[in-house]
């Protein structure tokens, strides 16, 4: 049984399944995101169709990319290659074909939209080849022949697909100015997960090492992960690896809290954290409103607004604030000096946040309960009320004028 292994090798098998800091490629212990998958399993299969793969950042969409390659690289899909690669601030259209190529062992003289369309039609089968970040591509010439490039294979029915993935709210915000190809684009939104598929990530996770999570532990990890894998991973993580050191064969409640402080010691996001909330002066109240901010009710894409911060805010703070007492904080979570944690959108009287990096909102809350500037039974109480509050505010409530 995997219990019975020695310590070395299930704490390797640990590492193996619970993965924060790399995307997950091995199909067996990929959880969830079964309605993307067939989404694009369903796009692939159509020729002359492409796919745009966009959401927050976080949210498993290079994992999803990874395993989708896996799929149809697998032995029984004849004549069936799949290919990925990344996107940086220096890509350019051709570095980015010559990459392609060279990875699927093609030799080509002319890398233009038509040249590639050459190329691709020449295979002996079909294809899936993976764009990934590419937000990060800053070179707008390139996005304008890649985006001629998708036209072109579709226009000829080509059978290729090419899947665009990147950090976006929209299809738009993915392709910017190329509308054209839209109708060429299966356009598959990734949400933040839902528990169930967050449970699933665990329960995968644990059966890999032989462990078993007992359900307070196991809801304690989805409720701080605020649909976001890379923490459900982190944490779950921390705590296995505890239970397992322990030469334990159950995951409790106690290892997810002694999990905690370790997540959140290290994390790539703690100097953006302490730098937004940072203070010399004695009674200030960033850490709170940045915590009442993290809480507030948010709509689907994860906006709120300043009065929304308010009722969390009295929780954490002990005492009822209105907005020009915490106005002059959120404008400052605005700027470049605290990192411009928050970003604002819309018009006076109407601004609506959100959290720059979706990432800090579930370490605001992981740090503010490890410092203890919540208790667990106030986070629960705070998480499951305003889980379900309605995501607009009182019209009669009047926006601070920054």
């Amino acid at each position: 049984m995997t219990a019975q292994m020695p310590k070395m090798q299930r704490l390797l098998r640990v590492g193996e399944a619970f993965r924060p800091a790399a995307p997950v490629d091995d199909l067996e212990l990929f959880a969830g995101r079964d309605k993307q998958r067939d989404e694009v399993i369903g796009a692939v299969a159509q020729i002359g169709y492409h796919v745009g793969l966009y959401g927050e950042r976080g949210v498993g969409k290079t994992s999803l990319a990874r395993v989708l390659a896996a799929i149809f690289s697998q032995v029984d899909l004849e004549r069936f290659q799949s290919v990925m690669v990344n996107c940086s601030t220096d890509s350019t259209f051709e570095t980015l074909w010559g990459d392609i190529f060279r990875r699927m062992e093609i030799e080509v003289h002319e890398l233009s939209p038509e040249g590639v369309r050459a190329a691709l039609e020449g295979l002996p089968g079909r294809a899936l080849i993976v764009v990934d970040e590419l937000d990060r591509l800053e070179d707008d010439e390139s996005l304008t022949l890649l985006a001629d490039t998708i036209k072109t294979l579709s226009d000829h029915a080509v059978g290729a697909t090419v899947m665009l993935v990147g950090v976006a709210t929209s299809i738009d915000g993915l392709i910017g100015e190329h509308a054209s190809i839209v109708r060429n684009l299966a356009q598959i939104e990734m949400p933040r997960m839902l528990p169930d598929e967050l449970r699933a990530i665990l329960q995968k996770g644990c059966d890999h090492v032989g462990l078993r999570i007992e359900s307070p532990a196991q809801e304690t990890i989805i409720r701080l992960s605020e649909g976001l894998p890379h923490y459900t991973h982190l944490l779950g993580y921390r705590a296995a690896e505890r239970a397992v050191q322990d030469d334990r064969n159950v995951i409790g409640l106690n290892d997810v809290n002694a999990a905690i402080p370790k997540a959140v010691e290290g994390h790539t996001i703690q100097n953006d954290y302490h730098r937004a909330i940072r203070s010399s002066q004695p009674g200030n109240l960033y850490r709170e409103v940045l915590l009442a901010c993290a809480l507030a009710p948010k709509d689907e894409l994860g906006y709120f607004t300043s009065g929304q911060v308010r009722e969390p805010l009295e929780i954490i703070a002990g005492r009822r604030l209105e907005i020009p007492a915490f106005a002059k904080h959120m404008n400052e979570f605005l700027s470049p000096t605290r990192g411009s944690v928050i970003r604002r959108e819309g018009k006076p009287r109407g601004y609506s946040y959100r959290f720059s990096d979706p990432m800090m909102q579930p370490y605001v809350i992981m740090s503010s309960l490890d410092a203890g500037l919540v208790t667990d039974d106030q986070l629960i109480a705070m998480q499951t009320r305003f889980a379900s509050s309605p995501t607009h505010d009182d019209p009669t409530e009047p926006e601070p004028l920054f």
